[in-house]
């Protein structure tokens, strides 16, 4: 299987358990990667997100392969643009 073969065979839902193995070491159901299946996932998703990365976060591999280094003043922006989706709580108003 080449890599294009494999990208193709990626579905969004298997990358986002990828991608979740990859940063936290372990699967969702809890069972820990080893340091094989943790290279392996990390070259899968960087291989997933070569072809599908349209909105690369900061430190990220965009379409094309190329990688995306977004500025703290860039990501700032992004969230505040998307403001109406986040829930502010005051933990000192009753």
């Amino acid at each position: 299987m080449d890599a294009n073969q494999l990208v193709a065979a990626i579905t969004p839902e298997a990358y986002e358990r990828l991608l979740f193995a990859v940063e936290t070491g372990k699967w969702p159901e809890g069972t820990s990667l080893s340091p094989e299946q943790r290279d392996s996932c990390m070259q899968a998703v960087m291989l997933y997100q070569s072809k599908h990365n349209n909105n690369a976060d900061h430190m990220s591999i965009g379409v094309g392969g190329e990688m995306i280094f977004k500025s703290k003043a860039e990501l700032k922006k992004r969230f505040q643009d998307n403001q109406e989706d986040i829930v502010r709580i005051n933990p000192n108003h009753e």
